[in-house]
């Protein structure tokens, strides 16, 4: 007889966030994001209870993808922030750190969660406008004619991640090769529709990473050296180098020819019958002048003999990642099936060469237009190369980014300090139109506008894991930092030398105060200008797109679960 379970109750729960489960989550999650802000973030290892592969990383990517969350709130709350890295890859952890600490200002409010989800989505929206407008003082223009902009936000995304373990030289070294592979990805001929190119990573692990090194076009791994071996390769009149494209596999199984029964007549060999075919499409590809096929999958090896003995190159089992980089790189249109094999299928390459890096070889395969290419990233062991790898992808997204919204902003910490300081002066008379329309008082505007400047000056703060003092100027409204162990009374002009972004020094006379210390209001300036940015040695840049989509995604999502008044679970 069938035992029959009866179904448990769900679990309702009124209020979420003011009950102790998922205020206590959330202080955790708001520890372990804080703690691995910046370029001297601690670092986290991630593991299962049952062993397995272990992951140190401080990037938010790593970080959310690993963290096992029960709390139904803060599955909405890492949800957001992984929605956001899947479409920016950067400033994960701002979106969290912020979003957190606004969830936690509330609490310490006696305010109702309209009020609070009311005013900050007003204040997300001057914040929005000030950065989108030409007044704004923490953005700057990015011209992709001059590569100083564009490296310096590549460096600073990788000096941001300190598992990759790079020193300053080599962090420059990096640089300079992920920008010149996103220019790579660039198209010669620019149409309407921009299609942009792909890079891919090759990894080489137990190396200096000054050997990294960057190829256009693609390397393809030979899994066995002496095939390596190229011998007279045909060219066409354009000295060009035709190719065949394969998805479909050459090996003469029975795999692609679909569903149903086959029929053999008797005295016939089947294998010998589809060897005689695929002998026979040999022949063609030899009659039409290619030199190089290359097959996503595997080529039986009659036929790999048979174009070897013809001058044809033979390349399997690339795989499906490399279709698409193949077909854009080389104009070939892959071939699903033997009926569909044509002349007009075909591309060119410019040329196809033999690379040998630490102990492997390499397919080179040469475009004449190397919208593709190949980034060889070489780091001292698997744990920092995964990181690198990491940084680089979100580097690479970043200036795709740019080049779509060409602007960069302040980092180190200056945006979020120069945007409390603009919102607290904006916001420090607001209008009777606007409080009627908010349905809140002065005083209840004023609550919610010093937990939403502090959440972002919190923001800020989280850069400094030592214990010093953050301070802020009164006329830039940028971030400045004390060491540790200082007497509040010292003179701060003798201890700090430059802004947060690189920006501003001290020999600009300023005069300075605690962050997060009640304090007049005051309209920050701007100190963005061309001679300023082009004399910066060592400025600290934010993606634009990313952090500002952030900055909108963390109010959101906070006024989101604020707007929770019960939460079910099925505990079946």
């Amino acid at each position: 007889m069938a035992h029959i379970d009866l179904k448990t109750p769900s679990l309702c729960t009124s209020e979420p966030l003011a009950k102790e489960p998922l205020s206590h989550a959330l202080s955790v999650l708001g520890q372990i994001v804080r703690s691995c802000y910046g370029p001297t973030g601690r670092l986290k290892q991630l593991h299962n209870g049952v062993g397995g592969y272990v992951r140190t990383s401080s990037q938010s990517l790593a970080l959310l993808g690993g963290l096992s969350v029960t709390s139904p709130g803060l599955k909405l709350l890492t949800a957001s922030v992984q929605n956001h890295l899947a479409h920016f890859s950067d400033c994960g952890l701002f979106t969290a750190i912020f979003c957190c600490s606004l969830l936690e200002k509330f609490q310490e409010l006696n305010i109702t969660p309209c009020t609070f989800i009311k005013t900050s989505q007003h204040l997300l929206s001057l914040c929005l406008d000030y950065l989108a407008s030409e007044t704004c003082g923490c953005r700057i223009p990015v011209d992709f004619g001059s590569s100083k902009i564009p490296l310096t936000l590549v460096r600073s995304i990788l000096t941001s991640k300190p598992a990759c373990r790079l020193s300053r030289k080599e962090a420059d070294h990096i640089s300079i090769l992920v920008l010149e592979a996103f220019l790579f990805t660039i198209p010669e001929n620019i149409d309407t529709h921009v299609k942009l190119g792909k890079c891919l990573y090759i990894p080489v692990k137990n190396k200096r990473v000054m050997d990294s090194a960057v190829y256009p076009g693609l390397l393809i791994e030979v899994p066995e050296p002496h095939l390596a071996r190229i011998h007279l390769i045909k060219k066409d009149t354009s000295s060009t180098i035709k190719m065949a494209l394969f998805c479909m596999s050459l090996s003469g199984d029975l795999s692609n020819s679909g569903e149903g029964a086959i029929v053999v007549p008797q005295g016939v060999s089947l294998e010998a019958a589809v060897l005689g075919q695929l002998l026979h499409v040999g022949k063609q590809i030899v009659q039409d002048g290619v030199g190089v096929l290359v097959c996503q999958k595997v080529i039986h090896p009659a036929l790999q003999q048979y174009l070897k003995e013809n001058h044809v190159v033979a390349i399997e089992r690339v795989g499906l990642m490399l279709m698409e980089p193949l077909k854009q790189m080389t104009g070939s249109q892959p071939i699903p099936s033997l009926q569909f094999m044509s002349p007009a299928c075909y591309g060119h390459l410019k040329d196809l060469r033999t690379q040998c890096i630490a102990s492997k070889w390499f397919f080179h395969l040469i475009p004449n237009d190397p919208v593709v290419c190949s980034l060889m990233l070489c780091n001292r062991n698997e744990t920092a190369w995964d990181e690198l790898k990491l940084a680089c992808q979100t580097a690479e997204h970043v200036l795709q980014l740019t080049l779509r919204d060409p602007w960069v902003l302040l980092g180190g910490g200056c945006t979020e300090t120069h945007l409390s300081s603009y919102i607290r002066h904006t916001s420090s008379t607001a209008a009777g139109s606007t409080l009627e329309e908010l349905c809140c008082s002065q005083t209840e505007f004023k609550m919610v506008a010093d937990s939403f400047c502090s959440s972002l000056e919190s923001v800020a703060c989280c850069l400094d894991h030592d214990g010093g003092n953050v301070l802020t100027d009164t006329k830039w409204g940028h971030f400045w930092s004390v060491p540790p162990d200082v007497p509040t009374r010292s003179d701060w002009s003798d201890l700090i030398w430059e802004c947060g972004c690189g920006l501003c020094d001290k020999e600009q006379s300023f005069h300075w105060r605690m962050l997060q210390r009640c304090a007049s209001p005051f309209p920050p300036q701007s100190c963005v200008n061309e001679s300023s940015v082009t004399s910066a040695d060592n400025l600290i840049l934010d993606c634009f797109a990313a952090k500002k989509n952030g900055l909108q995604v963390a109010v959101e999502t906070a006024n989101l679960i604020l707007d929770i008044s019960y939460m079910i679970e099925d505990q079946n």
